[in-house]
C-alpha cells in the first residue's frame, strides 16, 4: 500500500474548513465524526469535497467501516 500521510495535512485541512473546526484539535487517528461533530449525510457531503479536492471518485463500499482521517486517507491514496 502506497503511504498516505502526505495526503492527511490536505484531507483534515479540507474537512475543518468545511465543519468550521481548527486543525490544530485533529490527528489522522480521530474518529471523524466525533471529533467534527458528523452524522453520515455529513460525511457524504465531506466525501464530495474530497472527491473534488483529489479529482478521485470513491465508491461508497470503499469507506464503509472507514471513521478516522487516516483510513480517509488510505482510501483517497488507492484511487489516485
Amino acid at each position: 500500500m502506497t503511504d498516505a500521510k502526505h495526503l492527511v495535512p490536505r484531507l483534515l485541512e479540507l474537512a475543518a474548513r468545511r465543519f468550521e473546526k481548527d486543525t490544530s484539535g485533529l490527528t489522522p487517528e480521530d474518529d471523524l465524526f466525533e471529533k467534527l461533530g458528523i452524522d453520515s449525510y455529513q460525511a457524504m457531503e465531506l466525501l464530495t469535497d474530497l472527491e473534488e479536492e483529489f479529482e478521485v471518485e470513491i465508491p461508497d463500499y470503499e469507506i464503509q467501516g472507514v471513521n478516522t482521517f487516516g483510513g480517509l486517507a488510505e482510501v483517497i491514496e488507492r484511487r489516485l
